[in-house]
């Protein structure tokens, strides 16, 4: 006779809150508490491990796999009085649901940043690099499973689960890559774009496989199973694509230009998530597949995209991944794959042969295509980049028993492996500034007379077109000696992936109409046309995070040869000036990059004239002008006198140069001391007959009796004040001046003329001459570097 046996498990049960320490109440024995003390447990330990590793620079994803994997079984809970008290029985029921919902919040944020209209413009090259890279690692990842498919488990043997795990292999996951290219600060490099491009369409081709392996699974026990799957996801798709899709433009449209979407807008398509992830859920389709193609179907950027992002993105990326991290490291435990290297050696070699033919086909791909071997090398390394997705998918073929534990833990490792050794190879193979180091001197001071003068001009918004347009009006454009602007205006990247810059010539001008950078082109074609051929207009705009916008402008000015960059000193920076108690930390600025980076001179203007009429106070101004150079010696202020030179030769402005030296020459640098006074010869000769250019020079002990010239010259009826930034000043005429910030912006000089403290009204114009990357000792040959000026 047999008996049926039934289990009875005690558990103990954890109310949900304490009443507190004073009740003699263990916290701990609640399950709230216990939540909290496991997320802030993971925060901490992922942030040591991101602290630790940061001289690898390794990017965050790795540190919160490691930081999972620290909890969990592999680690801290292999004490089981550790993991019993931590993680109860019906802890991981908790952890995973939440650590899901981080899973389908984070592809919704990325398919939200998801433009996949850009497939339409990409270049042929990323059609190419990413089919081979598709293709040629798929085939050969079946090729091995094909003949280690004996040694394989049950399921990992069938044709859908072979399918699955060497596409994923062959895939690269364009939410992981943007993450990481993010961090690297590629976003705006060349070699970024292309990795962007290249993994939309990898991306794309992906979700088909995705579809192609969900259907073949569904099929394995019911033949009518796929079909039905294929039924709901066209609903599902078309529901979203033709039903939200429409929804969302509808409040696009209706959210007035400059202002808000209304926060019901927001909370309904943030609640929306849940929503259609139960029913992808419900359907067969995948929970995370559906909050996906939501995203994807959020018009990105501004208005919509851009509060979306902002709103959730702090929440999923520091609160509920946090939990998937910790689900992941709940179940990676490296004691399950002792006695099972049988099964687990086949699943390594279509691993590493995947990721390896991976690779190897996008560099030679890339090769092939006319890139450079560094350039293929680095798109191959971060092509080969993996991280949540994958993750995510690991987790949803334990949900189809395709692996085990074991399985689950090598998989794991491997792709935390490809990704911490890429990581860093990157960043040591592939520099993105170095392009802008060029040996051939594009400066004011080297560019021959009665040439045209190319300039590039980055603008912020429309409060910063008065001063700009006033300084270029002042410049001396004319027929013989025409400039050449390049007017960038910089916009933030806010609710989208990729970076866009556009040429305004040759982009349909319908393309952003009504954006705001419309309303700085048509100004700044008004000026054009004031100045009868004498200034050409060229309008660009440049979308990309603050932390890559200098790229744009080097890479501009690279290519225009530029002779100067002049960047406006940012709002936020400009109105909050002070003597000796400025912090400039809180703001992140764009022209310190570009002053470290530029191919060219740059100059930062601090505009302070109120323009209340933009072109009629440009254009009808016919006002004199009183310039002022202050010359302390060095490159930068020799820059800052030829700029001035060339000022000097408009009628309508007056120049005044004084100099500064140090007492019985004491710290001078003598070959310095010579370009200098080559230069104040020639400048001084050339004018000695002009009665609007004054020349005075001032002796000085230290930096209190420099900052005592220049304030008795305050009160001065000065317009602009003209200063070098830094490069080749006598120290002694700064001695005691440590309490300014050096590594500033504007310099010492020009931070104190531009502070508030100082009282003058005048705009501040601070000069930085382009530094030859490689040929520094040639820079200080003074018969190399007045070639012009003894023709």
């Amino acid at each position: 006779m047999v008996m049926n046996s039934t289990y009875i498990i005690c558990r103990k049960i954890h109310n949900d809150h304490s009443y507190g320490i004073f009740y003699g109440l263990n916290p701990l024995d609640f399950s709230f508490p216990l939540v909290l003390l496991e997320l802030s447990f993971l925060i901490v330990i992922s942030r040591v491990v991101r602290f630790i590793l940061k001289p690898l620079r390794q990017p965050k994803v790795v540190s919160e796999i490691i930081g999972g994997i620290i909890l969990g079984p592999s680690v801290l809970c292999r004490d089981k009085k550790f993991g019993t008290y931590m993680f109860p029985d019906n802890a991981e029921y908790v952890i995973k649901n939440i650590a899901v919902m981080g899973f389908m919040y984070f592809l919704f944020i990325s398919g939200v940043k998801m433009d996949i209209s850009t497939i339409r413009k990409a270049d042929k090259k990323n059609w190419y690099i990413a089919i081979v890279g598709i293709v040629v690692p798929l085939c050969c990842g079946v090729g091995v499973a094909i003949s280690v498919r004996k040694s394989l488990g049950k399921e990992m043997s069938k044709a859908s689960s072979i399918l699955g795990i060497t596409s994923s292999l062959a895939i690269t996951a364009f939410p992981v890559l943007y993450r990481i290219v993010k961090e690297l600060n590629l976003l705006s490099s060349e070699i970024g774009k292309m990795a962007l491009s290249t993994a939309i369409i990898s991306d794309v081709i992906g979700m088909n496989g995705v579809v192609i392996f969900e259907a073949s699974k569904q099929g394995e026990h019911r033949a009518i199973a796929a079909l039905w799957y294929m039924i709901s996801l066209a609903v599902v798709v078309v529901f979203i694509i033709v039903g939200l899709r429409h929804a969302m433009m509808w409040i696009v449209r209706n959210t007035p230009k400059g202002k808000p979407v209304d926060q019901i807008y927001v909370v309904a398509i943030l609640g929306g998530v849940l929503v259609v992830g139960f029913f992808s859920d419900m359907l067969g389709l995948a929970v995370a597949n559906g909050p996906l193609w939501l995203g994807l179907a959020v018009p990105d950027g501004p208005p919509l995209g851009a509060i979306l992002v902002e709103k959730s993105e702090t929440i999923v990326m520091d609160i509920l991944m946090p939990f998937s991290f910790m689900y992941v490291g709940m179940i990676t435990d490296l004691s399950s794959m002792s006695g099972h290297w049988s099964h687990l050696e086949p699943l390594l070699y279509m691993v590493l042969v995947g990721y390896a033919v991976k690779m190897v086909s996008t560099l030679f791909t890339s090769r092939f295509l006319g890139m450079t071997i560094r350039d293929s090398l680095t798109l191959s390394l971060i092509m080969s980049l993996r991280g949540e997705v994958e993750l995510l998918l690991f987790m949803h073929w334990m949900d189809f028993k395709m692996i085990m534990q074991p399985e689950f833990t090598v998989l794991v490792l491997l792709s935390l492996s490809v990704t911490a050794v890429a990581s860093p190879l990157i960043s040591i193979i592939y520099d993105p500034t170095r392009p802008y180091m060029v040996n051939t001197r594009r400066n004011i001071q080297h560019t021959p007379p009665n040439t045209e003068l190319h300039i590039v001009a980055g603008i912020h918004g429309e409060e910063n077109l008065c001063g700009l347009m006033k300084l270029l009006e002042l410049s001396n454009p004319t027929a013989s000696s025409p400039l050449s602007i390049h007017a960038l205006c910089l916009v933030e990247l806010l609710g989208r992936a990729n970076p866009v810059f556009i040429d305004h010539e040759q982009e349909d001008e319908k393309r952003d109409e009504g954006s705001k950078s419309s309303s700085i082109r048509n100004a700044l074609k008004i000026f054009e046309e004031a100045r009868n051929g004498c200034v050409k207009i060229h309008s660009y705009t440049a979308i990309s995070p603050k932390r890559s916008m200098y790229q744009d402008v080097c890479e501009l000015a690279l290519t225009k040869q530029a002779c100067l960059i002049i960047l406006p000193l940012h709002k936020k920076i400009a109105d909050n000036l002070r003597a000796t108690t400025m912090n400039r930390q809180r703001f992140q600025s764009v022209s310190s990059n570009v002053l470290s980076h530029a191919p060219c001179s740059v100059g930062i203007l601090v505009d302070k004239t109120p323009c209340r009429n933009l072109i009629g106070g440009v254009l009808r101004s016919s006002t004199d002008h009183h310039f002022v150079v202050l010359f302390l010696g060095g490159a930068d202020a020799r820059e800052a006198l030829s700029y001035a030179d060339r000022m000097a030769g408009n009628t309508r402005i007056s120049l005044t140069v004084i100099r500064f030296l140090s007492h019985e020459d004491e710290g001078d640098n003598h070959v310095e001391k010579k370009m200098d006074d080559a230069l104040v010869t020639w400048f001084w000769v050339k004018n000695e007959g002009n009665r609007r250019v004054v020349y005075r020079e001032v002796v000085s002990k230290n930096g209190e009796e420099t900052i005592d010239a220049i304030q008795a010259m305050k009160n001065e009826p000065y317009d602009l004040w003209i200063v070098g930034r830094k490069y080749g000043i006598n120290p002694v005429l700064l001695k005691g001046l440590s309490n300014w910030s050096e590594n500033a912006e504007l310099g010492i000089i020009g931070e104190y003329v531009a502070s508030l403290d100082f009282g003058s009204r005048a705009s501040v114009l601070v000069m930085q001459q382009q530094i030859l990357r490689g040929q520094e000792k040639a820079s200080h040959n003074p018969v190399r570097s007045f070639s012009f000026c003894t023709k």
